[in-house]
């Protein structure tokens, strides 16, 4: 049966892992459009107010479109706000691409991998 677009659960999908009681990674996988980052939105924002560091995995996003750079900037300045860590793997030339081209890729802490995100001492 095809694929309406009415259900974004086959288009993306969040495994969340906790690291002990002070971080969470979060595995996204799937595009991050219009249509989908209200969802990563509501999971961000759920995340970020449990743990002081949330490491974001978007190793296998397969489309991150300016909404969904848009709910990165706002997790990055609630994390911030609340004195958390957000921390970025990119881990995709497409993910890594779209935050250089509009400039925002300075912006995030980002890690090469998950372990490297997950190392306080960074």
């Amino acid at each position: 049966m095809p694929n309406d677009g009415g259900d974004v659960g086959e288009v993306i999908r969040f495994d969340v892992v906790a690291h002990g009681e002070g971080a969470v990674v979060v595995h996204v996988v799937g595009e991050v459009d219009t249509l989908t980052a209200p969802l990563l939105r509501a999971q961000l924002d759920e995340q970020i107010a449990a743990v002081p560091l949330l490491v974001l995995d978007l190793t296998d996003v397969t489309f991150l479109g300016s909404a969904g750079l848009a709910v990165l900037v706002a997790a990055k300045d609630d994390a911030d706000r609340r004195g958390h860590r957000l921390r970025l793997v990119c881990g995709s030339r497409i993910v890594t691409r779209a935050l250089q081209a509009t400039g925002l890729l300075t912006l995030f802490d980002t890690a090469d991998g998950v372990p490297e995100a997950l190392d306080v001492s960074a």
